[in-house]
């Protein structure tokens, strides 16, 4: 197919610099702020840019940009300014490569006063510039305020900016390029062996992203969805690999019963029991309450007819869970109330689970071979996902027994 618009990141490791663009550019905005000596950093961003020129055999005008960029930087330009001109110099060097127009991303990609993305504004700025332009380089990760202020998306926003792009174009196709072969059907950190998945949905990465799979930005899937254009994760390292394909969710879709397994460590569960719960009106709502409270998110609520367990992630409960535990005490009555700190919790995902008899036996027969306790058990109204909560320290061998298990077994085929 024809690539006609491409959506750069900045560049990142190689065999040759062991520090990511992006994060020399925040060093030296930091160094800036703090009047402290920031010509180290700036000096090797200069060395980045003007070797990728060389090596290119480009004439483009890279100094006088970096320059530039310096200039704003000393006047105050600010964290997602600095953070962004990775994109932005790698993008133009790319449309001088290939010869494409280059479009700022500060032109097209906009964000409303509050500093949230704003999706009408952006989908007529991208018809209006790109239907007159066949080819062009848009920089990923950043947009503009209305009052010109740079400001970006969350760490490896490109993802978002090339999906965002794509919706606009409806495109046939969008591919992300990035350094694994695709989608593994576990972390390959994790599990040495993992098996490459070869297709998958919105939907089925949508529950592994939220449960840490980091392939993709989660939120880059949101604009490719609404027209369900698919995706295709492909490793610029070895780019005649076949990748992973993200699909629409179809009914004739047929894949394996498990897709992937995912998960995150430090997790708290609070476990609250009452007798005759499950006939008082309103007790969940008043538990949530009281966490609510605390600007605290819950992960899970699973319950029986005379116990509820709140799941909460540590990063977020942080010193405050004493007075939650007081606060439901005193708003609930409960008979007992017990904390579980350490836990990880393991999504195993698949959109055929319900289809396929047996998966939950075979999940939970593998962690028992493997002698892994079970502390929680979570499984959606969907049926598309079965979330198992085990100590910190079994968190690995929790992720291996279960890929294992599925992964080259006749029932995942």
């Amino acid at each position: 197919p024809a690539r006609r618009y491409i959506v750069p990141s900045a560049p990142g490791k190689s065999a040759f610099y062991n520090v990511k663009v992006t994060d020399l550019l925040y060093a030296l905005e930091h160094a800036i702020e703090k009047k402290e000596d920031y010509h180290s950093f700036y000096r090797q961003i200069c060395e980045r840019f003007t070797d990728i020129k060389r090596d290119l055999g480009l004439q483009i005008d890279i100094e006088s940009k970096l320059e530039e960029i310096l200039h704003n930087l000393l006047a105050g330009a600010g964290e997602d300014y600095a953070a962004s001109r990775g994109e932005y110099l790698n993008g133009m060097l790319i449309a001088d490569y290939l010869g494409y127009t280059f479009i700022d991303a500060a032109e097209v990609i906009l964000f409303d006063k509050r500093g949230k993305y704003d999706e009408k504004r952006t989908e007529k700025a991208l018809f209006e510039r790109l239907r007159t332009v066949e080819r062009a380089v848009i920089p990923g990760f950043y947009g503009s305020m209305p009052n010109g202020t740079i400001k970006t998306f969350s760490r490896g926003g490109s993802d978002v900016t090339g999906a965002i792009v794509s919706a606009a174009v409806h495109a046939d196709l969008y591919e992300n390029w990035t350094d694994v072969s695709g989608f593994y059907m576990a972390d390959p950190r994790i599990v040495k062996h993992a098996k490459r998945v070869e297709s998958i949905t919105y939907r089925e990465l949508r529950e592994l992203s939220y449960m840490g799979a980091a392939v993709l930005h989660e939120d880059s899937i949101f604009p490719v969805y609404k027209y369900a254009i698919p995706i295709n994760v492909r490793n610029t390292n070895e780019p005649s690999a076949p990748g992973t394909m993200i699909m629409p969710t179809i009914e004739s879709y047929e894949g394996p019963a498990v897709t992937g397994i995912a998960g995150k460590k430090n997790f708290t569960i609070i476990s609250i029991e009452k007798n005759g719960m499950n006939a008082e009106l309103g007790f969940g709502r008043k538990v949530l309450a009281c966490i609510e409270k605390y600007g605290i998110p819950f992960e899970h609520m699973p319950s029986s007819i005379d116990t509820l367990c709140v799941v909460l992630e540590d990063a977020k409960v942080k010193d405050n869970i004493n007075d939650i535990v007081d606060d439901i005490h005193r708003t609930c009555e409960p008979d007992s109330v017990e904390i579980v700190r350490n836990l990880a919790l393991i999504a195993t995902v698949g959109k055929r689970m319900r289809e396929s008899i047996g998966t939950a036996a075979t999940l939970f027969a593998a962690m028992a071979k493997a002698n892994i306790n079970v502390r929680m058990i979570d499984q959606g109204s969907s049926e598309m996902n079965i979330i198992v909560g085990v100590k910190n320290e079994d968190f690995e061998r929790t992720v291996n027994a279960i890929h294992d298990a599925f992964a080259f077994s006749e029932k995942n085929s």
